[in-house]
């Protein structure tokens, strides 16, 4: 994983799903121009919508405790944008990329003022977009998720197979499905 270095702060949308797309496409585009190599480059970028608001990384512990006694109990939707670019040498790919947001409802348990207050002294929720995650500590506080799961982790599998795909790829050109590798 190489990290693009985006100014993420000085870039703004109209709605969280445009805001997602335009600062993945900004990451990817950033690392395919410094690439010598051939490479399929996925840029990503996750927000947590709630009641309207687009929601990223908490700025300190008191946002970070104030967001969560705003999402007990109550539902967000997670986006994700992405996109993938190819700098392969083929004429007909080179420079090509596609995109696409997903976005995927997450519900979370009414937890206690001291499962947040826990929680956010862990440091985790200062880190991630929305102030949660669901494969780390926060998996203990989402209830449920409508939708595809693997965005909320931070790509969407089924929607990264369809771009690579629309690039003019198969699954198995890009991953490896063998299982001694």
């Amino acid at each position: 994983m190489i990290v693009s270095g985006v100014d993420e702060e000085s870039i703004t949308a109209s709605t969280p799903t445009t805001l997602v797309q335009v600062l993945a496409d900004a990451k990817a585009e950033v690392i395919a121009t410094s690439l010598t190599a051939s490479a399929l480059v996925l840029g990503c970028d996750s927000m947590l919508e709630f009641q309207g608001e687009a929601l990223g990384k908490p700025v300190h512990a008191l946002d970070a405790l104030e967001r969560w006694r705003q999402l007990r109990g109550n539902s967000g939707v997670l986006h994700t944008g992405h996109c993938l670019i190819d700098t392969s040498a083929d004429a007909g790919r080179a420079g090509r990329a596609v995109r696409g947001v997903a976005s995927t409802e997450v519900r979370f348990a009414d937890v206690s003022d001291r499962e947040i207050a826990d929680y956010v002294a862990t440091g985790e929720p200062l880190a991630v977009a929305g102030g949660f995650t669901i494969d780390g500590l926060g998996g203990w506080y989402v209830e449920s998720v409508a939708g595809d799961h693997h965005n909320v982790v931070g790509v969407s599998l089924p929607l990264l197979r369809k771009l690579i795909i629309e690039l003019g790829y198969q699954l198995a050109d890009v991953i490896s499905t063998d299982p001694e590798a």
